[in-house]
């Protein structure tokens, strides 16, 4: 039975009528639905299928796409409820057929504004699996694993219980007793003293290594043979998106009787595949492929790409090749669906069991006619018409006349809006300027100061309610953009003065909104750019919001508003947008093609001054990944000179550039003036570890660590912990392997591309002299530091190619690494340095043409340390190979 349209019947004291949320039949997709599971469930329970094979092509990808307003939302809820049995849809969805055995479904919106991320998506994956009733003891030993390095002093249980989407979740309720009875047998086949704790603590070497051994009190992990593997490498986001396959290996070994079929149901994939970046939608995609045992049902507006080769690259798996059944063409269940229309047949039943009186349809048959005829089949114009029908048949008591609704969709939200008292109506306009909106931001938007108004307007029909985004209401988007069309038309249409006046409300409202949240804040960058751009409005708040964005380095993207006319001068919002989007992209593309977007604002002029350090400073910054020595130091200098925000990062920058060319000294006297806002502690380590005083370098990239700690900077203390591991591993390896791992660790929730080659490079320290593999490793480095514009990095490899073959004692490699690094790296004084030290660590004098760095000690105490530390590595390496 379908559900009581609660909003309905909530806006008429006439109690004989009754009005339900109904859903039109939609019987030819429930039936694919039905055939998917039919082609699925007996191929994965096959003898011959193999959970843990990955070159297998997939076929469980079940996608309905169409234009907004079609119903594919409701259609994926409807799905959701109609496969848990709670709601039948009206008793025309047949039931599964009863050999497929139990399915459950869990169903996730990936909306922009919902607040989704790849953690939560999972979770609600394994919640869902708590349903079944089993342990799944792979997955939540690595779950455990990795929470615990993630979310150090939070429960799970008390993670899952503050959030709303998670907590709904039948699954909530059970997950903790499944993960500890899973840990608690884990730890007791490896002979732990008791505790789950020590499972993923000190004593998970112990059951590493008893996977590794395949013991038999362990062997039904051990054949998951990636598990131990897993185990293994770093908890970070990374490693979560692989986890998955042990969720997919743990259901394949349940037994007969306790198997189920996982459904999980991704709604609003546009906002997923339609980003800036396809890196959520590669680790969604990740998540489908490792899961082949579950049938996933896609949503959205667009069809999915999977199929496409073109995307090799940005995604794990693209081509006809993965996805045989995504292919324009395929026939066999699931493939890709287009949502239609509804027929004239549906439209007719939904309008007939919308609204009843007295078990009658309240429209008669002329007007569900007309309604059906300029419907053309979108439900939404649907809704809207029935919900227009009993606002005129309260007023009046009598059924309104068909003509009351000879209208197209323009007209019907035209009308529907003029039927709105006054006040809902400006409420109405003003919300229109905003993608996502809270009962006070509209009530501000609207210049009320009571929210009655705002209230009345979000409990109708058009307005979509989500309540895990950071503000949880939005009008339907057809809907929006009618109101703004249509409103030329109205009696009390809004001149566009009016509008001026509603759009600077609600940039003010949005300046006041707490933004200390990382994705309110971004949204309101988002919401603020898009309205001073349309409204040429001052920027206002706008710069304080993107200063705080540059400075937590996790760079969502923030799009420009829509273009101007080719050759006119961009806006200031758009061009600020612009800069954002680019200082974003830098982490993802190579440095070339942020330089190129950074000149182009800087050469519009637009900025107004306070706002100008921000492209240049980061100009500056990728000219000097870039090697563009004199246009970065230039572009510094300027940045520094003007005693704006960015002045302390710009002498800061000054010192890095000081330090490429040799000059030590310099750097010193002025590291020693930048303070704590200008990271005075890693820029010290910074000029210590290429003297060869790596403790001093170590000390003060931990204090910088500490201190950016302490204030709640985690960008800027994963980038001093990178640069912790990357010091540390030229002298104490064990003491390395732990700094790389916290570098990673601290990493995981940001993105800076030059601290994650930095990390990859101190692995490569820490291996040089022992890995005999290092040098094909080190080029793989070295391409992906070169693909992203990196000079620095380049040269950093290099060396490391140089330290190898001076501790193995191979002369020849030696030379052919001094020249990549000579070759690569060293222009004119420009890493001279680097070179130089390659030099004094052999003991050899440098060639009387390299430039000489000036070093903060003299050169025979520059290269005793270094001797020693090469001296320290063989004798580590001769006693590895002899053990």
């Amino acid at each position: 039975m379908s559900q009581s349209d609660l909003r309905a019947l909530f806006r008429s004291n006439d109690r004989e009528v009754k009005a339900v949320d109904y859903f039109a039949d939609r019987r030819d997709e429930w039936d694919s639905v039905a055939r998917s599971l039919a082609h699925l469930v007996p191929e994965v329970r096959a003898d011959g299928f193999d959970v843990q094979d990955l070159e297998t092509p997939r076929r469980n990808v079940l996608t309905f796409y169409g234009v907004g307003g079609i119903g594919k939302s409701t259609l994926s809820r409807c799905v959701a409820q109609h496969l848990t049995g709670d709601l039948p849809v009206q008793g025309h969805w047949p039931p599964l057929d009863e050999s497929l055995g139990p399915v459950v479904p869990v169903r996730v919106d990936l909306s922009r504004d919902s607040g989704v991320d790849l953690e939560s998506l999972i979770l609600a994956v394994r919640l869902a699996a708590a349903e079944i009733g089993q342990p799944m003891p792979t997955f939540d030993l690595a779950l455990q694993r990795y929470w615990e390095h993630n979310h150090p002093g939070e429960p799970l249980e008390e993670y899952v219980r503050r959030r709303t989407r998670l907590s709904s979740l039948p699954g909530a309720r059970n997950l903790s007793a499944q993960m500890q009875s899973a840990l608690a047998d884990v730890a007791q086949a490896v002979a732990l003293p008791g505790t789950v704790g020590q499972v993923v603590g000190h004593g998970l070497r112990t059951v590493v290594r008893a996977l590794r051994e395949r013991q038999h009190r362990i062997r039904a992990l051990a054949e998951c043979s990636r598990f131990a593997d897993l185990l293994e490498a770093t908890p970070d986001q990374d490693a979560l998106s692989y986890y998955p396959h042990l969720l997919a290996w743990d259901l394949a070994c349940l037994p007969a009787k306790h198997r189920a079929t996982l459904v999980v149901l991704l709604d609003t994939f546009e906002d997923v595949g339609d980003r800036v970046h396809r890196d959520l939608e590669r680790l969604v995609q990740r998540l489908v492929w490792l899961m082949p045992n579950a049938l996933f049902i896609v949503t959205g507006r667009n069809r999915l790409q999977w199929d496409d080769p073109l995307l090799e690259g940005q995604l794990d798996w693209a081509g006809p090749e993965c996805w045989p059944q995504l292919v324009g063409g395929a026939t066999r269940e699931p493939r890709q669906h287009t949502v239609g229309y509804l027929s004239a047949g549906d439209c007719e039943t939904y309008l007939s069991q919308r609204l009843t009186r007295d078990g009658r349809p309240m429209m008669d048959d002329a007007t569900r006619r007309l309604i059906t005829a300029n419907s053309h089949g979108l439900p939404l114009y649907l809704d809207l018409a029935a919900m227009r029908f009993l606002d005129l048949y309260r007023r009046s008591g009598n059924a309104p006349s068909v003509h009351d609704f000879n209208l197209d969709f323009p007209a019907l939200v035209a009308r529907t809006f003029r039927d709105l008292p006054p006040d809902v109506r400006r409420v109405v306009r003003s919300v229109s300027l905003l993608d996502t909106f809270s009962v006070p931001l509209a009530s501000a938007a609207a210049g009320f100061d009571h929210d009655a108004p705002a209230q009345n307007l979000v409990d109708r029909p058009f307005v979509d309610h989500d309540p895990g985004a950071p503000w949880p209401y939005r009008l339907h988007a057809l809907v929006r953009d009618t109101v703004r069309e249509a409103d030329s038309t109205s009696d009390d249409r809004w001149t566009s003065a009016d509008w001026q006046r509603a759009a600077r409300r609600a940039f003010v409202a949005l300046g006041q909104e707490d933004k200390s949240h990382r994705g309110r804040l971004v949204s309101a960058l988002r919401q603020g750019l898009t309205l001073a751009h349309q409204f040429d409005l001052p920027l206002g708040w706008l710069e304080d919001a993107a200063f705080q964005y540059v400075d937590d380095f996790v760079w969502e993207p923030v799009e420009p508003p829509a273009a101007v006319l080719s050759g006119a001068s961009p806006t200031p919002a758009q061009a600020l947008a612009t800069t954002l989007s680019a200082i974003a992209q830098r982490q993802r593309r190579h440095r070339g093609s942020t330089a190129q977007q950074l000149r182009d604002v800087l050469r519009a002029g637009v900025l107004p001054p306070s706002l100008d350090e921000l492209p240049r400073y980061f100009l500056a910054e990728c000219d000097r990944d870039l090697g563009h020595f004199q246009e970065s130091l230039n572009g510094m200098q300027r940045v520094a000179e003007r005693g704006g925000r960015l002045a302390a990062t710009a002498r800061r920058g000054l010192i890095h550039l000081a330090r490429r060319i040799g000059d030590f000294p310099q750097a010193r006297e002025a590291a020693l003036h930048l303070g704590t806002e200008g990271r005075q502690d890693r820029v010290l380590g910074d000029l210590w570890w290429p003297q060869g005083s790596i403790a001093l370098a170590c000390s003060a990239y931990a204090a910088g660590r500490d201190q950016a700690l302490a204030t709640g900077q985690v960008g800027e203390a994963a980038l001093s912990q990178a640069c912790l591991a990357f010091a540390a591993a030229f002298q104490d390896r064990p003491r390395a392997a732990e700094q790389i791992a916290r570098a990673e660790d601290l990493l995981a929730g940001v993105s800076i591309r030059w601290a994650e080659t930095q990390t990859l490079i101190a692995a490569l320290v820490r291996d040089a002299g022992i890995a005999p593999d290092l040098p094909e490793r080190a080029e793989a480095v070295a391409v992906e530091a070169v693909e992203a514009g990196l000079t620095s990095s380049v040269a950093y490899i290099r060396f490391a190619e140089c330290l190898h073959a001076l501790v193995n004692g191979a002369p020849e490699a030696l030379a052919q690494a001094r020249e990549r690094l000579m070759e690569d790296c060293v222009n004119g004084v420009e890493f001279a340095y680097l070179a130089e030290l390659t030099y004094l660590m052999a003991d050899e004098e440098p060639p009387s043409d390299l430039p000489r760095a000036e070093w903060l000690d003299s050169v025979p105490q520059v290269r005793a340390r270094w001797v020693g530390l090469v001296e320290d590595r063989r004798h580590e390496s001769a006693a590895q190979q002899g053990a």
